[in-house]
């Protein structure tokens, strides 16, 4: 690598890379059928994958308290969360320029699933078992998570 490549990435890229990851919550909609338990997968609005509901911390609001009403917005959930993460994984954000978020999740015990909520009509709702879900989300660190729920 020639010195002056050296210097334009050590002045200009390696600072990028260091970035700190930007703070998400999320929630892990999980309800019980039988002996079996289930999370609750929804759709991304852009290309369809598989996620669980998640968004950024709001003022005001605990970052638990702030995955619940994503799950409320996004899901149409209802339950209680509880107030310390189980867990955490990282993405890139793609409509954001690529934007690297760490997202601290929130086990939610759900309680209620309502036809009517904020996202209803842009979003695909699906629950399956820990395993499944954990083949069709594409996170890795989220699979991880879900797995060693199972």
């Amino acid at each position: 690598m020639s010195s002056a490549w050296s210097r334009a990435f050590n002045e200009y890229l390696a600072p990028l890379l260091r970035r700190p990851a930007h703070l998400q919550v999320a929630a892990l909609c999980l309800r019980e059928r039988g002996k079996r338990r289930e999370v609750l997968l929804i759709s991304t609005r852009r290309s369809g994958r598989w996620i669980v509901p998640r968004g950024w911390p709001m003022q005001g609001r605990s970052l638990a308290e702030a995955a619940l009403l994503e799950a409320w917005e996004e899901a149409g959930v209802k339950g209680n969360v509880d107030p310390e993460p189980i867990g955490r994984f990282h993405y890139r954000k793609v409509g954001e320029g690529g934007l690297r978020c760490r997202v601290e999740v929130f086990r939610l015990k759900a309680k209620k699933l309502a036809d009517v909520f904020p996202e209803a009509g842009e979003r695909k709702r699906k629950w399956v078992s820990l395993q499944r879900a954990a083949k069709m989300v594409h996170e890795h660190e989220l699979r991880a998570l879900l797995r060693a729920l199972d």
